[in-house]
């Protein structure tokens, strides 16, 4: 791993470890050591100075939402009556459970958010007494999923 000014660079090892945990973040490291044919006291000191260069920030479980009920996932762009409303919308939105990203946006809207309901009924109640009601929120708009095509992160 080399560091330039505002950007690091990762080697093919580094880039090797990260697919795997990429992959699946439960794999031994034993396992990706013995793959990439060094030891796993390496891959653990890597993945130490990677974490110390905010390369990676942790491991997660991803839930599959529809097994616990939420079928419906939509976006809302939210539009604000004035910019300074931003920092009071999102610390709104940060209460709001079904909120699963949130981002301050250029175009039409201030914001854009990504949701989860259970249906079209949750969203409807969500938008309708939870969101709309933020003060500072003039109006929204919003698009329903159909289908998730691409689920990815960034090649390495």
């Amino acid at each position: 791993m080399k560091a330039n000014q505002l950007q690091i660079e990762i080697d093919g090892i580094d880039k090797e470890i990260l697919r795997h945990l990429m992959e699946d973040a439960r794999k031994p490291i034993l396992q990706i050591a013995n793959s990439i044919g060094i030891s796993g006291a390496a891959i653990h000191q890597r993945l130490k100075k990677l974490e110390e260069a905010q390369v990676i920030s942790g491991s997660k479980f991803i839930l599959n939402t529809k097994v616990l009920g939420y079928r419906t996932m939509a976006f809302v762009g939210i539009y604000l009556d004035k910019a300074s409303s931003n920092s009071e919308a999102v610390r709104e939105l940060r209460k709001i459970p079904e909120v699963l990203e949130c981002h301050y946006t250029t175009g039409n809207w201030s914001i854009l958010v990504k949701i989860i309901c259970k249906d079209n009924e949750h969203l409807m109640q969500l938008l309708n007494k939870k969101i709309q009601p933020i003060e500072g929120v003039s109006r929204t708009e919003t698009f329903i999923s159909l289908e998730q095509q691409i689920e990815r992160q960034i090649q390495l």
